[in-house]
C-alpha cells in the first residue's frame, strides 16, 4: 500500500531511503534542517523528489504516514517531539531498507572497532568471492543498493543511533564487539539504556540467525537475556573460557580456534591470523569476530587466511602514516574516546611518544595511567584546553609538552623519539577544538609526518 514517507535529513542515509521509498511506489518528501550537499540534490532532483533545505516546514511533515529518520536528529528535537505526540511511525533507513532486501544482513555494532570489523567481513567474503555489499556507517546507502538488490549478502557497520528506531529489522547475523560508556547524552546517562540500543541489533532474531559477541565483556553479560532468546549465540573470547561454550577464541597470539556448534559434537578447527596486518588486543577481538562471521558464510579456513592477508584497514584507525630515522608513526585519530586511546596504548609494545587532546567528553583518564606510567616516553597535549590532561598525566610520564599546531606536535615527537620508538596520535577526546573532525586531524597529522625531513 502506498504511504507518504517524509525523510528528515538528506545526507548519505536519508537520500537512499527517499530512492527506495519513492521507487517502491511511495509519495516521498526530503526536509533538512541544514542545506543539503549539491551531490545529494541533484540525485533528488534526478528522481523528481521534492525537498527542502535550510528548515523543516512542520505542517507538512505531520502529515506524514511513517516518517524515515537520519541517525544523527536527536529525539528531543523539536520536529520529532511533534511526531511523537502525534504518534507518527519513525523509522531508520535500515529498518526501511531491511523490508525489501531478500539478502543476508551481517549486521555490526558495539562502542568500538565496528568500522575495522565491517571492513575486515566484507573483505573476507568479497575475496572469497562471494557477492557482498557494504553499507551503514561505512560504504554506501544500503536502502539506495537495496533498490537493485543485486547482492546475496551485505556487511553492515550499524551504530546505536541507526538501531534506535528499527523494529522488524533482522539481520542474519548480527555481531557486539563490546559496550562501553559513550554518546550517553543520548541515552539520559544510562548505561542500560544505551546498552539496550546496542542489543537491538538482535531484537527480531530467531533460531535461524546467529548472534556473534564478546563474552569478555561484561557489560553484554549483564544486560543480554542470553536464556530467554532463540537465536544461535556464538560467544568468542580472547582466552579458552570454561564458563561459556565458545564458538571463538585464542589458542596462541596468533592463532584461533573456531567452532559454528559450540558444546555440540562438531568440527572445531585451527585458524592462523599471523598474516594480519592489524595490531593490538581491540583487532584480535576484530579479527575473531570477522573470521567468525566468514565462517558462518561458508568460507573455509585457506581462503581466510590468505584474504587476511591482503586487508588494509580504514584511515585513521592505527595506521601507520610513516617511519623516519627508526621511528615508526601511527595515525590514530578515530580513538576519540578514551576507550579506544587504551586499546592503542596497550597493543603498542615499544616506548612511546603519545599526541592526545581534543574536545573532552566528561573523560576519566584513570585507566590510562597505568599504560602512561610504563610506557609513553613523552607525552603532548593537542588542544585548547589541556589542563584536565596535565592534571591526569603529569605525574605519570618523564615529559609533558601542549601546543595547538599538530605540525608543531608532530616536530616536538619526533625530536624526542628514539630509533624504535612510536609516535602515536590516539588523542581520547574529538576533534572540535581544532580540526573540522577526525578525518582532518589525521590528515593533517599525516601531513605534518610527511613533511618531516630525514634526521629531523
Amino acid at each position: 500500500m502506498s504511504k507518504k514517507i517524509i525523510i528528515l535529513g538528506a545526507g548519505e542515509s536519508g537520500v537512499g531511503a527517499a530512492l527506495l521509498a519513492q521507487a517502491k511506489g511511495h509519495t516521498v518528501f526530503v526536509s533538512d534542517q541544514s542545506p543539503i550537499q549539491p551531490k545529494y540534490q541533484d540525485k533528488l532532483r534526478n528522481a523528481n523528489i521534492r525537498f527542502e533545505e535550510g528548515g523543516h516546514t512542520l505542517e507538512e511533515i505531520l502529515t506524514a504516514d511513517e516518517v524515515v529518520k537520519s541517525p544523527g536528529i536527536p529525539e528531543k528535537a523539536a520536529v520529532i517531539q511533534a511526531l511523537r505526540k502525534k504518534g507518527t511511525p519513525i523509522i531508520s533507513e535500515i529498518e526501511l531498507a531491511g523490508r525489501y532486501t531478500r539478502a543476508k544482513c551481517i549486521a555490526i555494532t558495539g562502542t568500538n572497532g565496528k568500522t575495522t570489523t565491517t571492513l575486515l567481513t566484507y573483505h573476507l567474503l568479497k575475496e572469497s568471492g562471494l557477492s557482498v555489499g557494504l553499507a551503514g556507517n561505512v560504504g554506501f546507502s544500503l536502502a539506495e543498493q537495496v533498490i537493485e538488490d543485486q547482492h546475496d549478502y551485505y556487511v553492515l557497520e550499524l551504530s546505536s543511533f541507526q538501531l534506535d528506531d528499527t523494529y522488524d529489522f533482522q539481520p542474519w547475523v548480527s555481531v557486539l564487539l563490546n559496550i562501553t560508556p559513550d554518546h550517553l547524552d543520548r541515552y539520559e546517562y544510562s548505561l542500560e539504556k544505551y546498552a539496550k540500543a546496542k542489543l537491538r541489533i538482535t531484537r527480531r532474531q530467531d533460531s535461524s540467525n546467529f548472534f556473534i559477541y564478546n563474552a569478555d565483556d561484561e557489560t553484554i553479560q549483564r544486560y543480554y537475556p542470553g536464556a530467554l532468546r532463540p537465536v544461535r549465540q556464538l560467544p568468542f573470547s580472547l582466552h579458552h573460557r570454561p564458563d561459556f561454550h565458545l564458538a571463538g577464541y585464542y589458542t596462541e597470539e596468533d592463532e584461533v580456534c573456531v567452532d559454528l556448534l559450540p558444546g555440540f559434537y562438531s568440527q572445531a578447527e585451527e585458524i592462523s591470523t599471523a598474516a594480519s596486518p592489524l595490531i593490538g588486543q581491540h583487532n584480535r577481538q576484530n579479527t575473531l569476530a570477522a573470521i567468525l562471521c566468514a565462517r558462518t558464510a561458508g568460507l573455509e579456513a585457506p581462503q581466510i587466511e590468505a584474504a587476511l592477508a591482503t586487508f588494509r584497514n580504514a584511515d585513521h584507525r592505527l595506521q601507520l602514516v610513516g617511519e623516519l630515522n627508526g621511528v615508526r608513526f601511527i595515525n590514530d585519530s578515530k580513538a576519540t574516546n578514551v576507550e579506544a586511546a587504551w586499546y592503542a596504548l596497550d597493543g603498542i609494545k615499544a616506548p612511546i611518544i603519545w599526541i592526545v587532546g581534543g574536545t573532552d567528553k566528561g573523560n576519566d583518564y584513570r585507566s590510562l595511567l597505568p599504560l602512561a606510567e610504563s610506557r609513553v616516553k613523552a607525552l603532548i597535549c593537542l588542544g585548547l584546553d589541556n589542563e584536565k590532561l596535565k592534571a591526569s598525566f603529569g605525574a605519570v610520564v618523564p615529559q609533558l609538552e601542549e601546543t595547538r599546531s599538530m605540525a608543531t606536535a608532530v616536530q616536538r615527537a619526533a625530536a624526542l623519539a628514539a630509533p624504535g620508538d612510536v609516535v602515536l596520535l590516539s588523542p581520547a577526546c574529538a576533534s572540535f577544538d581544532l580540526f573540522q573532525n577526525y578525518e582532518d586531524r589525521g590528515r593533517q597529522f599525516a601531513a605534518a609526518v610527511a613533511g618531516l625531513a630525514p634526521g629531523a
